[in-house]
């Protein structure tokens, strides 16, 4: 059981392989070479993308910041799993040909140091598969706090609201604009491939009831060609290390 506090700093990790994970990895193939790369999933929480990798490749290595949560991915079976901070990968330079960061520079403390560590271990050509919170999706989906207490879960309109009032609300989590993501960037030896913004993939929805959850995640795939996928509820970017 993860507790409010942890909840509040670190997020919700995965816990089960759904069709929004399955998804999100379908995203990611056309824009990543995986089959025989060397891959570091940077902020693995319990290992579900570490696992769902495997597939591809033999050498997928895990990091995360919170040990229970790598215990509980060793005692699935998963090998080659680090306990250290984002911002101080423990990894020499050039290592990895793939990294990914699913919903994760939100929470580190320093998420511009977090992305130059990203880049340093990235060899030339290698590529960051990069998910985050879009700044205008109309909920804030890490909850908020009011007089000192965490209330957890979905609230509107948060994110909407100018920088002062919002990181009051919001003061655990950052939700990203494309101008302040690519701005993570700036000065580093990067080129952006790809960025989109996705909608969810309304998982609960589906399960409890399918014929509603199918309708939205047609409109959402059909939201998504258009100049409202600005609304989306996360940014998906797709980042080269330049020589």
């Amino acid at each position: 059981m993860i507790s409010a506090e942890k909840a509040a700093r670190r997020g919700v990790p995965s816990l089960t392989w759904g069709p929004g994970q399955a998804r999100r990895l379908e995203l990611m193939r056309p824009f990543a070479r995986l089959e025989a790369a060397r891959v570091l999933v940077d902020g693995c929480g319990v290992g579900m993308y570490v696992e769902a990798l495997q597939a591809f490749t033999s050498e997928v290595h895990g990091l995360d910041i919170e040990e229970s949560y790598l215990r509980e991915a060793q005692a699935r079976g998963l090998r080659l799993l680090v306990a250290a901070a984002a911002e101080a990968l423990p990894y020499p330079d050039n290592t990895f040909d793939i990294v990914l960061s699913h919903e994760v520079i939100e929470h580190v403390a320093d998420d511009r140091q977090a992305v130059a560590e990203m880049v340093r271990v990235l060899r030339p050509g290698g590529r960051i598969l990069l998910f985050c919170p879009n700044r205008w999706f109309p909920f804030e989906t890490h909850g908020h706090y009011w007089r000192g207490r965490y209330h957890f879960g979905n609230t509107p309109l948060i994110n909407y609201l100018p920088d002062p009032l919002r990181n009051r609300l919001a003061p655990h989590v950052r939700a990203y604009s494309g101008r302040a993501l690519r701005r993570l960037f700036a000065g580093l030896p990067v080129r952006i491939v790809h960025h989109t913004r996705i909608f969810p993939a309304f998982d609960r929805i589906m399960r409890r009831h399918p014929r509603a959850g199918r309708l939205l995640r047609c409109m959402a795939d059909l939201l998504e060609r258009t100049p409202l996928n600005w609304l989306g509820l996360s940014h998906f970017m797709v980042v080269e290390k330049t020589p």
